[in-house]
């Protein structure tokens, strides 16, 4: 019998314009400016042409306007799966008291399946937050998995290149404090496994894939950022970091935002985000070929399936982390 190839799940955090722009500090955001209309339907073709199916973070919020509830509804016409992205996209979730946690985690969960028709059971944290208290929030509501965890080395140098030009009050700065996590988070698993929480509860984690050993990213927005400088280095790096997950065994979760598809000619305002010198055309382009690169040595699954994969395997088996 051949054996089988390892898995790559997919998902993409479907952050609105508007998201972006709150996390910067800029006012603009409440007027909530969209690019979903544009973006999606553009997704969906390119997703169609290269025969995948991904998981989409949605933004509860997003999902109670109307004129973005045909495009959301199509994300599941076409076989992909819903996963929540909280309701209001604060990146300081946990700041947030408990009652104000349960509300984004239920508003978020009935919005979205009103607007999909399809509930979550997987969530992830705006800006990679999380906290033992959302976790515990997350299996009470029967949620399957999280995956708001990113080990990497680098988060405070993230966090200071996208708020250190804003114009944010020492307020804001201190609630963005945890924003692509902590230094320390390079020492968290970097593969899956489960949460201890209370009453005897577990919570399965799928954390965002970073190369192994060195823990330095490699989700798509990183690749586009090292295609600035040289395409042949962004295809060196991810055929290192595609090397490195096989030979440590390691079947990764691959990250994917709209500004990876989205260039500056179509959002203009978020020309401060890395990678936004490149037109959408160069994007899809690179889109494709990275997607190329990754199913020449993985199956593309949903991080539903990845998950369904783990709780029947051996990690089902491991003992869990506590949530501390």
């Amino acid at each position: 019998m051949i054996p089988s190839r390892p898995v790559a799940s997919v998902s993409l955090d479907l952050d609105d314009l508007w998201t972006y722009l709150r996390t910067r500090g800029d006012p603009s955001w409440k007027e909530r400016p969209s690019y979903l209309p544009l973006f999606v339907p553009q997704m969906l073709e390119v997703l169609q042409q290269l025969g995948h199916r991904i998981t989409f973070f949605v933004v509860g919020f997003d999902a109670t306007r109307e004129s973005n509830v045909p495009h959301l509804r199509a994300l599941t016409d076409h076989g992909h799966e819903i996963g929540s992205h909280s309701f209001h996209h604060e990146t300081w979730l946990q700041l947030l008291p408990p009652d104000r946690l349960e509300e984004e985690i239920v508003n978020a969960e009935r919005a979205i399946q009103a607007a999909t028709g399809q509930k979550p059971v997987g969530f992830r944290g705006p800006g990679f937050t999380w906290s033992p208290r959302l976790l515990e929030v997350l299996a009470r509501h029967q949620y399957v998995y999280d995956a708001s965890t990113l080990p990497t080395f680098i988060g405070p140098l993230a966090r200071l290149y996208l708020i250190g030009s804003a114009r944010l009050s020492a307020e804001e700065r201190a609630q963005r404090g945890s924003l692509f996590g902590a230094f320390s988070d390079g020492f968290r698993p970097n593969t899956p496994y489960r949460w201890q929480l209370a009453e005897g509860r577990s919570l399965l984690e799928i954390p965002v894939t970073t190369m192994p050993v060195t823990r330095l990213p490699f989700h798509m927005s990183y690749l586009l950022y090292l295609s600035g400088f040289s395409p042949s280095l962004m295809r060196a790096y991810l055929r290192t970091a595609i090397a490195t997950c096989k030979l440590f065994r390691v079947e990764p979760s691959f990250l994917l935002h709209p500004l990876d598809l989205l260039g500056g000619d179509h959002a203009p305002q978020l020309s401060f985000f890395p990678g936004m010198n490149l037109t959408t055309e160069r994007k899809r382009r690179l889109f494709v070929e990275v997607f190329e690169m990754l199913g020449s040595e993985f199956d593309l699954i949903t991080m539903g399936a990845h998950a369904s994969r783990l709780s029947a395997g051996e990690l089902a088996q491991r003992a869990p982390m506590l949530a501390a």
